[in-house]
């Protein structure tokens, strides 16, 4: 509110209304940390929107540079055809144009493979399903590896403690570590006549 000479303020093309540049500046840096893209004008209900092509003189370079940055992310996100790189130490915004399913996938920034679909680390062996079907605690590179490893092996796992079980012969009734008994041959409890055979 305070005198400011002609030379000092900013007429927003938008809407009538004039600023300081230097205060609007820091309105305008204030807006960007708050991650807001859509710098409206600073007057209490006014909807004209700030432009940052006509801005580029209020912010410092790398401000404004962050500013664009925003608004072409904002942009992207509004289309719904994006992702992020599920590696914590590379995270890069992924664009998918292609308009089909995507399966497994390569950043292009870090290199890395990863499933498009599930938006994690590849899980080789694994459909997306059966991925999907896991705990939260059984989706790490290392379960996922032991999941390819039991299904190449044709290791069965017991549904009361998960458990991989592998039988070398014998009848199909098993009795697991934790005391569950069921049918290798399909897995599921064991009760007396099976279908499955012995």
């Amino acid at each position: 509110m305070d005198a400011s000479p002609l030379n000092d303020m900013f007429e927003n093309k938008n809407c009538p209304h004039v600023f300081c540049r230097q205060c609007l500046g820091r309105y305008i840096g204030t807006k960007l940390r708050e991650n807001i893209s859509s710098v409206k004008c600073p007057e209490d209900g006014c909807r004209g929107l700030l432009e940052p092509e006509h801005c580029q003189g209020l912010v410092p370079k790398e401000v404004f540079e962050r500013w664009g940055s925003a608004l072409c992310e904002a942009m992207v996100l509004a289309s719904q055809k994006f992702s992020y790189c599920p590696f914590k130490d590379c995270s890069a915004l992924l664009v998918d144009d292609s308009g089909e399913a995507v399966g497994q996938s390569e950043c292009p920034s870090c290199r890395r493979l990863f499933c498009a679909g599930c938006k994690v680390a590849w899980h080789s062996g694994i459909g997306c399903d059966e991925f999907r079907s896991l705990g939260a605690d059984e989706r790490s590179r290392e379960d996922v590896l032991l999941m390819e490893v039991a299904s190449k092996k044709k290791w069965r796992r017991c549904s009361s403690c998960r458990f991989y079980v592998e039988k070398k012969d014998g009848c199909n009734h098993v009795t697991c570590r934790c005391g569950f008994e069921f049918c290798y041959g399909c897995g599921v409890q064991w009760s007396g006549p099976h279908a499955c055979g012995n």
